[in-house]
């Protein structure tokens, strides 16, 4: 399923489009509230509250670039992740999402293949963001 999402011309369209929000910070936030309302509109529950915890971790990961507040994220990393969050919010993508249940499995399975394929950026974010809570608190 995952290469014909990402030979889609829904996910190319997404992909395109993430190069253009990657370098505008303002943009990139106004994705991530969508991105956020989204999910809140799904409202996941049982073993897709991972799927959701997996897609704020993204957002946050997007929200700290874009504020400046972390730099260490390599720049073919930020454009895949805002190219799926891209695809996420879209509401006609492979699987059209307003078919109940099965229209998020493509999305499902695009953040799954995300954060696997991410997996060490993912790993330095989240220390990153771990030593920043102890910081503030502390």
């Amino acid at each position: 399923m995952i290469t014909r999402i990402l030979h889609s011309i829904f996910f190319k369209k997404a992909t395109g489009k993430a190069g253009r929000y990657a370098g505008n910070a303002s943009r990139l936030f106004e994705l991530a509230g969508e991105v956020v309302g989204k999910l809140k509109h799904i409202g996941f529950k049982g073993n897709l509250s991972e799927f959701q915890s997996s897609v704020q971790l993204l957002v946050r990961m997007v929200k700290a670039y874009s504020s400046g507040a972390y730099k260490n994220l390599p720049w073919k990393s930020l454009v895949s992740i805002v190219a799926v969050l891209i695809y996420f919010v879209s509401p006609i993508d492979l699987i059209p999402d307003f078919l109940p249940v099965i229209g998020i499995t493509d999305d499902i399975a695009l953040v799954l293949w995300l954060i696997r394929t991410l997996g060490e950026d993912i790993r330095k974010f989240s220390e990153w963001e771990k030593n920043e809570k102890t910081i503030n608190i502390g």
